[in-house]
This record gives C-alpha cells, sequence and structure tokens, in this order.
C-alpha cells in the first residue's frame, strides 16, 4: 500500500484530493495546522503542519521517510501592489509558499529514492504562466515552487521519483475569503486594485471545483511517468496553446482584461 502526504489537507483541494487517494486505497497523511479541530474523514490521519514555524516540519521528518507520494497542497493567497507589499509578509508568503514545501520534499526524498518508487506533487497557479497586477507576490512564489519542481524531476527521475506541478487556473473553494491583502489606505492603486479584486472574486467563485482539480492530482500521480506540467480550469486547454501563439503583449492584455484591468 502507497502512503500519500497532502498538506492543507482541512478543506478545498487538499481535503478533496486525500479523499481521493484513500478511495483508491492510498494510506492517507493529512496536514493542518489544527488537526483537533479537524472533522474526522475515513481514511485520512491528520498530522499537525504550521509551514511557518520550522521546527513543525522537521517535526514531520520521521513520518516523511515512509511517504511515496507528497502533495504540497498548502499555502496562501496574498494581494497587493507591488510597491506597498510589505517586507515581513514577503518573507511569511515565500515561507509558506516555498521554503516550506521544499524542506517537506527534501524530507520525503530519500526514502523515495531508497524505494525506487516516489512522486511530488506542487499545486501551483495557472498565475506562474499568466502573471496578473497586484498578484505579483503570489505568482512569484508560485513560478518559484514550479522551478524548484521543473529542474528536480532532471535529478530524480532517473530513480523512480517523478515531479509534476499541477497549476489550477480560477478555483471554487472559498480561497478568496482567505486571501491576504496590502494596501495603503492613500494607495494611488486603489481603483484598479479594487476592480481586479472584485473580478477575481468573480471569477474564483464561478471557478473549477476542488474535485476536478483533484482528479488531475491523482491522474498525474499515477502515470508511469508524469508530465512536468498539468494544467486544469480557466479554459487551460485553450489559453496555453493561445499562448503559445499569441505575442506576449496580447498575452498580457487578455490576462488583465479578464480581470477588469485595462492595460
Amino acid at each position: 500500500m502507497r502512503t500519500a502526504l497532502v498538506t492543507g489537507a482541512s478543506s478545498g483541494i487538499g481535503l478533496a484530493t486525500a479523499e481521493a487517494l484513500a478511495a483508491r486505497g492510498y494510506r492517507v497523511l493529512g496536514t493542518s495546522r489544527n488537526p483537533e479541530s479537524v472533522k474526522p474523514h475515513e481514511g485520512i490521519e491528520f498530522l499537525q503542519l504550521d509551514l511557518t514555524e520550522p521546527d513543525s516540519i522537521e517535526a514531520l521528518a520521521d513520518r516523511l521517510k515512509e511517504v511515496d507520494v507528497l502533495v504540497n497542497n498548502a499555502g496562501e493567497s496574498q494581494s497587493g501592489p507591488f510597491e506597498e507589499l510589505p517586507g515581513e509578509a514577503l518573507r511569511r508568503l515565500f515561507q509558506i509558499n516555498v521554503l516550506g514545501p521544499v524542506r517537506l520534499t527534501q524530507l520525503a526524498l530519500p526514502g523515495m529514492r531508497e524505494r525506487g518508487y516516489g512522486r511530488v506533487v506542487m499545486v501551483g497557479s495557472m498565475l506562474a504562466s499568466f502573471p496578473l497586477a497586484y498578484r505579483s507576490s503570489y505568482v512569484a512564489t508560485k513560478a518559484a515552487i514550479k522551478g524548484f519542481s521543473n529542474g528536480a524531476r532532471h535529478e530524480f527521475s532517473p530513480y523512480g521519483v517523478w515531479f509534476t506541478t499541477v497549476e489550477p487556473g480560477s478555483i471554487s473553494t472559498g480561497i478568496s475569503e482567505r486571501r491576504t491583502s496590502y494596501i495603503e489606505p492613500d494607495s494611488p492603486h486603489r481603483r484598479d486594485y479594487e476592480r481586479m479584486l472584485a473580478a477575481l472574486n468573480r471569477n474564483e467563485s464561478a471557478g473549477t471545483s476542488a474535485e476536478r482539480v483533484a482528479a488531475t492530482i491523482v491522474a498525474a500521480i499515477e502515470k508511469d511517468k508524469p508530465r512536468q506540467r498539468y494544467a486544469v480550469g480557466s479554459n487551460a486547454a485553450l489559453v496555453f496553446p493561445a499562448r503559445r501563439l499569441l505575442p506576449v503583449w496580447l498575452a498580457e492584455k487578455l490576462t488583465h482584461r479578464r480581470h477588469d484591468l485595462a492595460r
């Protein structure tokens, strides 16, 4: 029986992925900052993990040795004008979205390599491929985690350990209610920023379900040789081929128009 660990498994994509893996016979470990408050789910053992705390990550070292599949899903969504993003907020975001997942993966890799089997899935975002104004910090973290994944897959595929990134588009998981936002009271960007946020929330409320993203993650895990990237939602099957054909400036313009920003 394969063992899978899914971070951020108390709700949204993480919970849907954990449930889907349990239904397919995996032994599933799910993480939560407050596992005692999570409603029990059949086939899922919840562990405590706070990605902002290095000691919390290291405390899972022994459990990660037995993990065959690691889904780095937990993360923070952040918005704000570039010039107004607080340094401490940026450091926390990179710890949660990049440094924490990287360290978890480092702890899991020796066991995967020795057993000759492993799957590491980074849950990214289509915004890493289609950057958006006022989302620069979030875009940067998702681009960074994809970069780690793309590079590491060359190192570990000879050992039967495959890295892949799943990039959802707009997701209907309530993430807009948990997004952190930073903008000064007298910001010159306020009008455009609030217009972008309204469009972002609108797109997410009509977006892809967590279950559809989870199905993509599970399908990637169960491939003999997972692809470098899987995109799901927001017409991914059309927009990625179109991006290769369109001039960069036009792809940028269409991305911003979708979020009610004239560029």
